[in-house]
C-alpha cells in the first residue's frame, strides 16, 4: 500500500514537472531598416564627409584646440566614460553568474548539549577512545572547499552576460554621438562668436557713416538748408545704432562663457579668427547615400546594439520558465579537535544536485518576460524613430546650406547696391539736392543688409557644421 501511494507521487511530481516546464512561444518584432536610395535632389555618391577626420573638416588651428581640450576636460564626457568603465563591470559580474564558484573556508566552535537530551544522552554512551569519554563542551573545527554551479542549460546566464555585452556596445556607441554633438556645438558657437565679432564691427564702420551725416545736418542747418528735426532724426539714428552695440556684446560674453563651458574650464577671452569669417569657403558637401547612416551615425548604432541586447532579454526572461539544475559539493575535514582536524579519519566530502522548476504561482516569471517583449519592442520604435530622425536631419541641413547659400549671394549684391546709395545720398544731402529722410533709410537699410549678410553666412557655417554632425562625422 505504502509503495502504491509512492508511485502515484512520484507520477503526480513527474506530471507537474513536466507540466510547468510550458513557456511562452518566441516571438520577436522585426525591425525595419530600410531607406531612401538617396537624399533628395542630391546625387548618389559613395563618397561621404562624414570619414573626413574633423582636424581636416574645420581646418581652423583655433577651433581644433577648443575642441582637443573638450574631448579631455568636457565633465560631461568625463562622466560617460566612468559610466562605461561601470558598465565593464557589470559584464564582467555576468561573466561569472555561469561558472562554478569555488570558496575556501574555515570555522570553528563549541557545542554543549544538554545531559537528559537526545543528543546529550547518546554522547553520554560513546568514547573517544576506550575509556576516553568525548570532550565537555564538544569542539567542531572545519577546513575544506565548497562549490556551487547552476548549469546554464538553457542559456538564460549567458544571454544575460551577451545582453549586458551589447549595452556597453550600446552605450560606447552613445559616447561616440556625445563627442559629434560636442564637437558640432563647439563649431557652431565659434562660428557664432566670429559672426557677432564682424557685426560689432559693421556698427562700428555705420557709426562713423552716421556721424558724418549729423555733422552735414548740423552744417546745414547753420546754412538754413535743413531744421533742427532733420539734426534729431540723424542723433537719434546715431544713438539707436550705439545701443545695438550693447546687445552684441552681451552675445559675445555669453558665446565665450559657453566655449569655456563646452571645453571644461571657468569664462576667458576665446582667441578666434574674426577676420576670416566672410572668406570661409564651404565646399560641395557630398552627403553620400542614406543607407551609410547605419553604419555612420552612433546613435542609430546605439539603438541596433539595444535591440540585440533586448531580443537577448526576452530569451532569458523566457528561460526562467524552465527547470534550474544546480550542483553544490563539498571536500575538507571536520573533527572535534584542532590535532585530529587533518586526520585521514576526518575527510568529509558531499555532493548533491537540485533541479527545480516553477509550479505554481509564476506571476513573477511571466511579468518578467512580458516586461522584457515590451522593452524589445520599444528598442525596436526607438531605432526606426532615430533611423527617421537621421535621414530627416540631414535632409533638412542639405536644404539649409542651399538656401543659406543662395541667401549669401544674393545679400552680397544688394549691400553693394545700397553702399553706393548712401555715397549718392550723402552727396546729394550735402548739396541739399536729397531729403535727410532718404539719407536716413538708406542708412538703415544698408546696416540692416549688412548684418543680414553675416547671419547668412553663419547658416552656411552652421549648415556645414549641421551636415557632418547629421552623416555621423566626427567620432
Amino acid at each position: 500500500m505504502i509503495s502504491n501511494y509512492i508511485k502515484i507521487s512520484l507520477v503526480l511530481v513527474f506530471l507537474g514537472f513536466i507540466i510547468s516546464c510550458k513557456a511562452p512561444e518566441l516571438a520577436l518584432q522585426q525591425v525595419d531598416k530600410s531607406v531612401p536610395e538617396s537624399f533628395k535632389k542630391h546625387p548618389t555618391d559613395s563618397f561621404n564627409i562624414a570619414s573626413i577626420n574633423w582636424r581636416s573638416y574645420f581646418q581652423d588651428q583655433e577651433l581644433n584646440m577648443l575642441i582637443d581640450s573638450a574631448l579631455k576636460n568636457n565633465q560631461e564626457l568625463n562622466m560617460v566614460f566612468q559610466e562605461l568603465i561601470i558598465n565593464r563591470n557589470e559584464v564582467l559580474e555576468k561573466s561569472g553568474e555561469y561558472r562554478p564558484f569555488v570558496n575556501l573556508g574555515g570555522g570553528t566552535g563549541l557545542e554543549r548539549p544538554g545531559k537528559y537530551t537526545p543528543a546529550g544522552a547518546v554522547e553520554e554512551q560513546l568514547e573517544v577512545r576506550p575509556d576516553r569519554q568525548f570532550p565537555d563542551p564538544l569542539g567542531d573545527f572545519q577546513l575544506g572547499v565548497t562549490a556551487s554551479w547552476e548549469v546554464d542549460i538553457y542559456r538564460k546566464l549567458r544571454n544575460a552576460q551577451s545582453a549586458a555585452e551589447f549595452r556597453l556596445l550600446a552605450n560606447t556607441e552613445g559616447k561616440n554621438y556625445l563627442i559629434t554633438q560636442l564637437i558640432a556645438e563647439i563649431a557652431a558657437s565659434y562660428y557664432e562668436l566670429m559672426a557677432m565679432d564682424n557685426l560689432l564691427e559693421i556698427i562700428n564702420q555705420n557709426l562713423t557713416l552716421q556721424e558724418n551725416a549729423l555733422e552735414k545736418a548740423l552744417v546745414l542747418k547753420q546754412n538754413a538748408k535743413a531744421n533742427q528735426l532733420a539734426v534729431n532724426r540723424f542723433q537719434a539714428q546715431l544713438l539707436n545704432t550705439k545701443n545695438q552695440q550693447y546687445a552684441i556684446r552681451q552675445k559675445i560674453v555669453q558665446t565665450e562663457n559657453k566655449l569655456r563651458y563646452l571645453v571644461g574650464g571657468y569664462p576667458d577671452k576665446i582667441s578666434r579668427n574674426t577676420n576670416k569669417l566672410m572668406e570661409l569657403a564651404v565646399d560641395s558637401l557630398q552627403a553620400g547615400i542614406p543607407a551609410q547612416l547605419l553604419a555612420n551615425r552612433p546613435d542609430i548604432l546605439e539603438a541596433e546594439y539595444r535591440i540585440a541586447a533586448a531580443e537577448l532579454d526576452i530569451k532569458s526572461a523566457r528561460a526562467a520558465f524552465f527547470p534550474r539544475l544546480e550542483i553544490k559539493s563539498g571536500m575538507g575535514f571536520q573533527a572535534f579537535s584542532p590535532r585530529f582536524l587533518l586526520n585521514p579519519a576526518s575527510i568529509i566530502m558531499n555532493i548533491a544536485g537540485d533541479l527545480v522548476a516553477p509550479f505554481i504561482n509564476k506571476n513573477a516569471i511571466q511579468a518578467r518576460y512580458n516586461t522584457a517583449n515590451a522593452q524589445q519592442l520599444q528598442a525596436v520604435f526607438h531605432y526606426e524613430q532615430t533611423l527617421l530622425n537621421a535621414y530627416t536631419d540631414v535632409l533638412n541641413q542639405l536644404a539649409k546650406l542651399e538656401n543659406y547659400s543662395n541667401s549669401l549671394d544674393t545679400k552680397a549684391k544688394e549691400v553693394k547696391v545700397l553702399k553706393e546709395s548712401v555715397t549718392i545720398a550723402n552727396s546729394l544731402f550735402k548739396y541739399a539736392k536729397a531729403d535727410y529722410v532718404e539719407v536716413l533709410l538708406t542708412q538703415e537699410e544698408v546696416l540692416d543688409a549688412q548684418m543680414e549678410l553675416v547671419e547668412a553666412k553663419l547658416g552656411q557655417l552652421e549648415a556645414k557644421v549641421g551636415i557632418y554632425r547629421a552623416l555621423g562625422g566626427g567620432w
